[in-house]
C-alpha cells in the first residue's frame, strides 16, 4: 500500500512564512535591537570595581528598569497588526480578481480566503522583521541608573 501526502500551495506558503518569521525573530540583535546591553566606558569607576562588577551593575539597572514597569522593546504588536493588514488587503484583492475574471461565488470565496491566508502570512513575516525596536525610555532609565553609580554608558551593543 502506497500513501501520498499532497500539501496545497497555500499551506506550503504559510509554513514557509512561519519559518521566515522565526528566523526574523532570531536574527534581531545589535545596537538597534531591544536585546542590546549598555557598553561602559572604562572610566575611574569601572577601573576601580572591575569588569565583572560592572556587568553585575548593568544587570541590576536593567532589572530595576523592568521592575519599574518598563520594557526593553516598544510593545506595539507589529506582527499582529501587519498580519491583519496583509490578510485584509490580499483577501480583498484576490476576491476582486476572481470577480473580474468571472469565477462565480464559489471561486470568489476561495480566492478571497486564499489571498487572506497568503497576505496574513506575508504581513506577519514583515511585522516580525520590524518588531524589535528598542524603548528609548527604558534605555534612558538604565543609563541614568548607571550614571548615578558612577559609570559612563557610551552606547548599546
Amino acid at each position: 500500500m502506497k500513501f501520498s501526502i499532497r500539501f496545497s500551495p497555500v499551506f506550503s506558503l504559510c509554513v514557509g512564512a512561519a519559518a521566515l518569521a522565526l528566523l526574523a525573530g532570531c536574527a534581531s540583535s545589535g545596537a538597534g535591537s531591544a536585546s542590546a546591553r549598555p557598553v561602559l566606558y572604562p572610566n575611574a569607576t569601572l577601573n576601580r570595581v572591575g569588569d565583572a562588577q560592572g556587568r553585575m551593575e548593568v544587570s541590576a539597572c536593567l532589572s530595576r528598569a523592568q521592575a519599574s514597569g518598563l520594557s526593553p522593546s516598544q510593545n506595539n504588536n507589529e506582527v499582529g497588526r501587519r498580519a491583519g493588514e496583509g490578510a485584509a488587503v490580499a483577501g480583498v484583492a484576490s476576491a476582486i480578481g476572481a470577480l473580474i475574471t468571472g469565477r462565480g461565488t464559489e471561486g470568489l470565496l476561495r480566492a478571497g480566503a486564499t489571498g487572506a491566508a497568503v497576505g496574513g502570512s506575508a504581513g506577519a513575516v514583515s511585522g516580525a522583521f520590524h518588531n524589535d525596536k528598542p524603548n528609548g525610555v527604558y534605555r534612558s532609565f538604565v543609563q541614568r541608573c548607571l550614571s548615578e553609580k558612577g559609570f559612563d554608558v557610551i552606547g548599546w551593543n
